[in-house]
């Protein structure tokens, strides 16, 4: 008798679709960002999603053509008088719903409770989906582009106030784990000041993994793959830093040989993804405290949005 396929899980759908475009050779967490356009996917309140959700949702939008950053169940749609149009299709978002499990206790005999996480998805609609939505859903015009060499404020304040130890010298940029200190060629060497500060903010992602800091390991989870992962987790780092700074991510070199790690252990472990998407999203949330900027809002799912 034959057996029924099992259905796919959220990780495995993310997953597949991060594998399938970075086969095709592109890597959905680059992106050019402009002022007003670019930024973080947006829950209803306006609060951004955070680590897997916003490069899943990155990647749906830029597939469809979406505009809006907004996205939202189909009841809350309804319930700010809008409607989904017929045959629009909706797409997930995740959640980690946590619950306690009872285990047994070394003390005693007497059970001990156990937290566990379990991966969780609903279903949501872009504001470009809906009609009779406020215009604040839409997208806002695009102000006029800081002139190449100028960089945004926020991205000023970033760079003046990262706290590593940074060599302006060479022709290379690169973090030294071992003098836990960042070089960067000077920023003539750049076609403009913010893909200087944007490659600044990768080398700072992988100054965040020291062991005095987040102490990013991967271990024998990745064996022979963990340089290749961390690399990952800085470019996911940057991407995140990009959208919140207003800095391109399109400069990013193209490493052929980290992509066909990535994707050996994307295939292997559909958990992957979700791992280093979390770690990017920590080390991302750890470089905005330590300049001053604040950490994106750390606010999970909240569970009733899955109905």
């Amino acid at each position: 008798m034959a057996t029924t396929a099992p259905k796919p899980t959220p990780a495995d759908i993310i997953t597949d679709a991060i594998i399938d475009r970075l086969e095709a050779g592109v890597r959905p967490w680059v992106k050019p960002w402009q002022p007003g356009l670019g930024g973080r996917p947006l829950r209803i309140t306006g609060e951004p999603y955070r680590g897997i959700n916003c490069f899943w949702l990155w990647l749906v939008a830029d597939c469809a053509g979406y505009n809006s950053r907004t996205w939202m169940t189909y009841k809350q749609a309804q319930a700010l008088g809008g409607q989904v149009r017929a045959g629009e299709r909706s797409q997930i978002a995740i959640f980690y719903k946590s619950y306690s499990k009872s285990a047994p206790s070394t003390v005693a005999g007497a059970p001990a409770d156990e937290l566990r996480r379990v991966l969780r998805s609903y279903a949501v609609f872009n504001a470009d989906q809906i009609d009779g939505l406020s215009d604040r859903f839409r997208p806002t015009p695009l102000r006029v582009v800081s002139p190449i060499d100028q960089l945004p404020e926020r991205a000023t304040r970033f760079v003046d106030a990262l706290p590593a130890t940074l060599h302006i010298r060479g022709d290379r940029a690169y973090y030294d784990r071992v003098a836990d200190s960042i070089t960067m060629p000077a920023t003539e060497q750049f076609s403009s000041r913010a893909y200087w500060a944007s490659t600044l903010a990768h080398e700072a992602g992988h100054w965040t993994g020291h062991p005095d800091r987040l102490d990013r390991q991967f271990g024998k989870r990745f064996g022979d793959d963990a340089y290749a992962f961390e690399e990952l987790c800085a470019e996911m780092t940057s991407a995140l830093l990009g959208a919140d700074l207003e800095l391109p991510t399109a400069h990013l070199d193209d490493h052929a040989a980290y992509i066909d790690s990535w994707l050996r252990v994307l295939k292997a472990d559909s958990r992957a993804l979700m791992t280093a998407a979390a770690k990017a999203e920590a080390a991302a949330s750890f470089l905005l405290r330590a300049t001053g900027l604040g950490p994106v809002a750390a606010v999970d799912e909240p569970i009733r949005e899955a109905a």
